[in-house]
């Protein structure tokens, strides 16, 4: 029997996602992929997946399934509440479970997205060479959509390797602020210096209007110099497109591929990220960079990427259970306050 995972309760927008379908944008196709390449790169390490591999991304609250064959490995990378068989296991850590054994994962603590990674991946059939979810094409993924109960993922591994299991501090990351990083252009000369001086001076909030397309801020309006229509060109990951209301649009994972906005500047990669994380109400402020700072961020990011089975250590015994990660758990339940 082939090795399953089946849904049981799905989150809010659950889909699979991988690097995305890098190099078709030119023929009208979204490139989607993890909204968090970090994270994603992350669940994958723990499991001994390479950064790509295909996982799942949820928003605000994961996911619980049931091991349909196996034994499977999974991981977690999200500060989420998790547990097996009702009981209570620790998140950034790998994962061995059996035959009808049950994960569910709660809401997030903190961020707006977690992935979780099965070690081999999903066989699933790629679509123009990536198995990422495009709910809007209904393009890869589990029938182009999010996760429903009942789905039934098949895995590439019918049983997981017979190893130590593996864990990441999580804050060992790269800490994320309220500051995103911007290259100014390429269409920053149909705006007012008044306009470019409200974007890069003031703060900006994250709107409801946010989902894995792009985030609608709210702040100072951006003043335009020349109209706010172009001929339409090339969307890449980060624009920041200012259309008449004058309120910034940043565009993020499942972004259109041309638009007719002016843009005012692009988000540097891993700054995309960090956004993508924020949730509705969060301030933010833009910072430019040269091309050749926004070269070094991402060099960077690539080596963190990279080297993130170095910084993998063992889960075995006690040390998986220090008083730092028993803090982390919901040790407790069932117990209600005698007050309202």
């Amino acid at each position: 029997m082939t090795t399953h995972l089946r849904v049981v309760a799905p989150g809010p927008s659950s889909t699979i996602q991988d690097r995305g379908r890098v190099g078709y944008q030119r023929y009208g196709v979204s490139v989607a992929g993890a909204a968090d390449p970090l994270l994603h790169a992350v669940a994958n390490a723990l499991v001994g997946n390479r950064p790509g591999e295909g996982a799942v991304e949820f928003t605000l609250a994961g996911d619980s399934v049931v091991v349909e064959g196996g034994p499977v490995r999974i991981a977690v990378a999200a500060d989420a509440e998790l547990t097996v068989d009702g009981e209570p296991v620790p998140s950034w850590t790998s994962l061995r479970l059996t035959d009808g054994q049950s994960l569910r994962i709660g809401a997030l603590r903190s961020g707006m997205r977690g992935y979780w990674a099965v070690e081999g991946g999903f066989a699933l059939q790629p679509v123009l060479g990536s198995i990422a979810t495009h709910i809007r094409s209904r393009m890869g993924g589990l029938d182009g959509g999010a996760l429903k109960p009942g789905d039934r993922l098949p895995l590439a591994l019918d049983q997981a390797a017979d190893r130590g299991e593996r864990c990441l501090d999580p804050s060992l990351l790269p800490g994320r602020g309220g500051r995103l990083r911007v290259m100014l252009g390429p269409q920053q000369d149909y705006f007012t210096p008044a306009g470019i001086e409200a974007f890069l001076e003031e703060d900006y909030t994250v709107s409801h209007e946010a989902d894995r397309m792009g985030c609608r801020l709210d702040g100072p309006v951006i003043e335009h110099a020349r109209g706010f229509n172009i001929t339409s060109d090339g969307i890449p990951l980060g624009a920041v497109q200012v259309p008449g209301t004058g309120r910034p649009i940043v565009l993020l994972a499942d972004r259109q591929t041309t638009g007719g906005y002016p843009k005012i500047a692009c988000v540097v990669g891993p700054d995309v990220a960090a956004l993508a994380q924020m949730r509705p109400g969060e301030r933010l402020r833009f910072t430019p960079v040269d091309a050749a700072e926004a070269g070094r961020i991402q060099a960077r990011h690539r080596e963190m990427v990279d080297g993130l089975p170095a910084l993998l250590q063992s889960a075995g015994g006690f040390a998986l259970y220090d008083s730092g990660r028993l803090l982390g758990f919901n040790l407790i339940g069932g117990v209600v306050t005698g007050w309202d």
